[in-house]
């Protein structure tokens, strides 16, 4: 498949605070990234009233880590006790790790914000959808901390999005369900460091025919991967999947464009496309945004660009 890909650094948005971290700098890795900003790009602008509960409050919920800290310290040598006659009692004292912490979930978040459980028993109006790696090192609720009702979430191996044409999946089931029934305004593919799935990916030889379930699922991002081999063949091959594991984010938004009904509301205004990135050996993440505007996708050739970009550290 023929591509192309421009590239310029779009401009710092300083004055944007992210829900989830801070700004300080660029990362130095994104300079070899193809990315592409157009010149005399213009984002439509559309806002919608909707439902939402003052316990859904960003800076309400900074206020609550910060007051539940406290109590979480206080707590934290009977979780270690617990933790560690778990790890010795096997898959019985496991479970009994599971119910103290469901037990201490319940007493100390669920009936101190009572209000706020009831009314997501009867609807939920989450503002993001986010489609991440089902690896067990990334939980995007921990490392972003997403609330119950805050985020739709998908995880897949390597959280990849396939094209529509490539049929029904989980993962366009969950974008239907949470594009057309939730109306969600936001949709955020988190990738990261030392992704197995994309390892495997690049690993794949082209002529041979695998029937593991894997190496079939992983080639929804081979056009990824063609474009990693073609920047990067001067590279070492851990060199190549950390391109990979970021190429493989932005060709699933672009995916993402492929269905009518996500690109009407992207183009109306209504709906965001992010890419996000965590690096867990130095723990740091990196957001950007899709620019709909510098974006091309048909059958002959795709190219994209990004907007927004930032680096948490």
């Amino acid at each position: 498949m023929a591509w192309s890909t421009r590239s310029r650094v779009s401009s710092f948005l300083g004055s944007e605070v992210g829900v989830m971290g801070s700004l300080f700098h660029w990362d130095t890795c994104w300079r070899t990234v193809p990315f592409s900003v157009p010149t005399n790009s213009s984002s439509a602008v559309s806002s919608r009233t909707r439902p939402w509960p003052k316990f859904m409050n960003w800076a309400r919920m900074d206020s609550c880590y910060a007051a539940a800290s406290f109590k979480e310290k206080q707590s934290e040598n009977k979780d270690t006790d617990v933790r560690n006659m778990a790890e010795a009692g096997g898959e019985h004292a496991l479970f009994g790790l599971m119910k103290q912490r469901f037990l201490s979930f319940k007493n100390h978040k669920y009936m101190k914000e009572l209000e706020h459980f009831q009314a997501l028993s009867k609807a939920q109006y989450p503002k993001f959808m986010v489609i991440a790696c089902a690896d067990s090192r990334v939980c995007p609720s921990n490392i972003l901390g997403f609330q119950p009702g805050e985020a739709f979430m998908i995880r897949n191996i390597a959280n990849l999005v396939p094209l529509m044409k490539n049929g029904p999946s989980e993962c366009n089931a969950a974008l239907e369900f949470a594009v057309t029934t939730l109306e969600v305004e936001n949709i955020l593919v988190i990738g990261h460091s030392s992704c197995a799935g994309i390892e495997n990916l690049m690993k794949i030889q082209e002529d041979v025919e695998s029937r593991s379930f894997i190496n079939k699922w992983v080639t929804n991002g081979n056009v990824a991967k063609l474009r990693t081999k073609a920047a990067t063949a001067h590279l070492s091959f851990a060199q190549q999947c950390r391109f990979c594991e970021k190429e493989s984010i932005n060709q699933s938004l672009l995916n993402m464009l492929s269905y009518p009904w996500i690109e009407d509301k992207v183009r109306s205004g209504l709906l965001s496309l992010h890419g996000g990135y965590y690096n867990f050996s130095s723990c740091t993440f990196e957001k950007w945004t899709l620019d709909f505007n510098g974006c091309t996708v048909n059958e002959e050739s795709s190219s994209y660009a990004i907007k927004e970009q930032e680096f948490w550290s």
